[in-house]
């Protein structure tokens, strides 16, 4: 029994870590999108055709929904649309590195979230692998001084509802089907967006077809299929535990932004990548592989 449930967590660990890679390849894609379309109309637009593609997919679930799973959907989704927009608003206060960095702040804000709200006290490990993850991005991207702004605030803001989100979705991911959340959810954040769209930005009168490669990317692999198997995977796997694993996505971005935007890597990113890796193997192993070998070393001694 207790390797099936380490192979379910092992193969979460494995989902997360591709939703990473997506999010990673997100960076790249909204910074070339959101030069032709308005930040909230972008954020409702990628909320609204991925749920409805869900739908669609899951339309016999989607037919059958309850009251509790639009309430949930609704609840998860209210964190997912605050975080977004406290990013987005942010975003024009503050750098990219800047914000990358205080956005990762919610894998150290996650474990006490979780403890506090569902009494699941991190483990020495976890803390730990929290810490390396934190400094790990912060050389990652941050590469100027650091002092904080309206800007910061509000990303830092915007940390809070993501690990706000991570924390509900490892909630009521045990609580109800994954694929009905995640498309209910979307639909919630896309609906919200969309009225904070009317009210703060001008009309959109099309998606311009420069912007149109970059948007099916963040509609179909950083939303639809990130979000789900996101909700998915934290059915299996504890919110700290997702948290430390999402965290991948600024050493993912960071790479595809030398390889597809010319950025430069540096020294200090190799290092914070390092400590990323090292936050994540603390993390997966509770370091077993090390008191096994001085166990070895202690028999061979005696």
């Amino acid at each position: 029994m207790e390797s099936v449930k380490r192979r379910k967590t092992l193969a979460a660990d494995a989902a997360l870590l591709l939703v990473a890679v997506f999010w990673g390849g997100g960076f790249v894609a909204v910074k070339d999108a959101v030069t032709s379309i308005t930040p909230f109309y972008m954020i409702a637009i990628r909320f609204l055709l991925s749920s409805l593609i869900l739908g669609i997919i899951f339309l016999k679930k989607v037919k059958s929904l309850t009251k509790k799973d639009i309430k949930i959907g609704t609840i998860v989704g209210v964190f997912l649309f605050l975080a977004f927009a406290a990013q987005t608003a942010g975003a024009q206060y503050t750098t990219a590195g800047k914000q990358a960095f205080l956005t990762g702040t919610n894998v150290v804000i996650v474990p006490f979230l979780a403890w506090l709200v569902y009494k699941h006290k991190p483990d020495i490990y976890s803390a730990a692998a929290s810490a390396l993850v934190l400094m790990g991005i912060g050389l990652l991207t941050l590469k100027e001084g650091f002092t904080i702004n309206f800007g910061d605030a509000l990303t830092l803001v915007c940390a809070l509802f993501f690990a706000a989100h991570i924390s509900c979705v490892g909630y009521f991911a045990k609580k109800t089907d994954t694929s009905v959340l995640a498309v209910t959810q979307m639909a919630a954040a896309s609906l919200m967006s969309f009225i904070c769209a009317f009210i703060f930005e001008p009309p959109l009168k099309n998606i311009p077809r420069e912007a149109a490669g970059s948007m099916i990317y963040i509609v179909i692999f950083s939303t639809m299929l990130a979000f789900f198997i996101q909700t998915t995977a934290q059915k299996y796997t504890t919110e700290s535990h997702a948290a430390i694993i999402l965290c991948l996505e600024s050493v993912f971005g960071s790479i595809l932004a030398v390889i597809f935007l010319g950025d430069v890597f540096t020294k200090n990113m190799i290092i914070g990548c390092i400590l990323i890796f090292s936050g994540i193997l603390i993390s997966e192993t509770k370091l077993q592989f090390l008191k096994k070998n001085i166990g070895r070393w202690g028999k061979c001694a005696k």
